[in-house]
């Protein structure tokens, strides 16, 4: 009998952001692995005393899934911890599959990813009434090509947000791109580096036309995540549409419309 393998998100950075699920299978796990590239050792202070970490920022796909399957065969919680969403840009499946091969059970726990953080970090909406309903994650083509009728250009066509991974280092790329899809240059960018991380988290605003400049002067190439939206700066707009869910004439099945809205 083997233990299961549990892929674990450990969320953005801060470990106070993993799930209490992800806390609890951390808190009797056997062996963990964790992605030290991208993920905190922080994220593991909830193990037993004998747990086995390692990480796995050198190993390859080969090594990573060697090391899952030997420590599930000696323990009953494995756990590989990913940085934010197993899910998102995580290679899951490309480690699920020889799992299964090898008949090692396995579970997946969500997490928060970089691109909620980072909106959170900054006090910015992903969403706003009549303004955008719709997120698009992404990442831009570099050395991994984007499958057809992905490309930046035609994803930003539909002036939604649109929250893009792995692309710290092509906003030259990015703003020829959304230029195409006709973006102005006043556009506002949000980058967030580290959302999260206690004491390294960095927060840069800009325009299309001047973000990567700002980038550069603060020192970011890496780790970092970046919004294009049109609800960028909403908070300070003197005028915005209110949601309909709220509005004291739209009734839904918790509450009934009022012609007149009672004060408090």
């Amino acid at each position: 009998m083997t233990g299961t393998v549990f892929f674990v998100g450990a969320g953005p950075g801060d470990p106070q952001l993993l799930t209490l699920k992800g806390r609890d299978l951390i808190a009797r796990a056997g062996a963990i692995l964790f992605a030290g590239s991208l993920v905190s050792e922080a994220a593991t202070q909830w193990a037993p005393a004998d747990c086995e970490i390692a990480d796995s920022k050198d190993m390859t796909l080969q090594q990573i899934v060697e090391w899952l399957i030997t420590r599930a065969q000696k323990n009953e919680t494995v756990i590989r911890l990913q940085t934010g969403d197993p899910g998102l840009y995580g290679a899951l499946i490309e480690m699920v599959q020889p799992l299964d091969a090898a008949n090692i059970p396995v579970s997946v726990v969500p997490g928060v990813t970089s691109a909620m953080a980072s909106m959170a970090a900054a006090c910015e909406s992903l969403t706003l009434p009549e303004v955008t309903q719709t997120v698009i994650f992404t990442r831009v083509e570099g050395r991994t090509p984007m499958p057809e009728g992905e490309s930046l250009a035609e994803l930003a066509a539909h002036h939604s947000t649109i929250c893009m991974y792995l692309s710290i280092t092509l906003l030259k790329t990015i703003r020829k791109e959304l230029l195409i899809a006709g973006w102005s240059d006043q556009s506002p960018i949000l980058v967030v580096q580290k959302a999260s991380w206690p004491n390294e988290e960095k927060i840069v605003r800009g325009t299309l036309a001047d973000i990567r400049e700002r980038c550069l002067e603060e020192g970011i190439t890496a780790q970092a995540m970046i919004v294009a939206s049109p609800t960028l700066g909403a908070r300070h707009w003197s005028e915005l549409k209110k949601s309909k869910l709220y509005d004291a004439s739209f009734t839904h099945r918790f509450r009934k419309a009022s012609t007149e809205e009672k004060q408090p």
